[in-house]
């Protein structure tokens, strides 16, 4: 998959997440709203709760409509072997089992999964532990990685 195709597929999936939370948070705001829902008396939360519900719906929401913006925006830069992996960049790992696993380092979005088998890419940001220790890394470079106490060495195969 091109990094083109991969970045409209990732504009498309935040565009559907964030209409599926516009709709839980619309549910959200119309359970705490509900004539029904008001309190009778102090231990009566369910108006109270959907509305901590709706609260989080509607920052959940933002976060998405944020993340997508900073896709619609972000210019796909080729891998210059002198800068390292940058943002933008497609890489590809190779674990010590000989696994290969290819992520998008993007600017929002850690945890989304496009494509599937051998086309599955997962997206990471700088932010994370492993996109922090990619940030800069070359060809043919090697990343060490602890995480839960477990040390993880991957060999970063291809970059684009």
């Amino acid at each position: 998959m091109n990094k083109a195709d991969l970045l409209q597929r990732i504009i498309d999936t935040l565009s559907i997440d964030l209409d599926v939370a516009q709709r839980a948070a619309q549910t959200a705001y119309e359970a705490a709203t509900a004539e029904e829902n008001i309190a009778e008396n102090k231990y009566d939360t369910l108006g109270l709760e959907a509305s901590y519900l709706a609260t989080g719906q509607a920052r959940r929401m933002e976060e998405i409509r944020q993340a997508r913006a900073a896709y619609q925006q972000l210019l796909l830069r080729e891998y210059d072997p002198v800068r390292g992996i940058q943002v933008s960049n497609l890489v590809t790992l190779e674990a010590e089992d000989g696994s290969c696993q290819q992520l998008f380092l993007g600017p929002e979005g850690a945890g989304l999964k496009i494509g599937q088998g051998e086309q599955l890419v997962t997206v990471i940001t700088p932010r994370s532990p492993l996109g922090q220790s990619l940030l800069g890394k070359v060809e043919d470079e090697d990343v060490s990685l602890v995480l839960g106490g477990v040390r993880q060495e991957y060999r970063v195969v291809q970059v684009c």
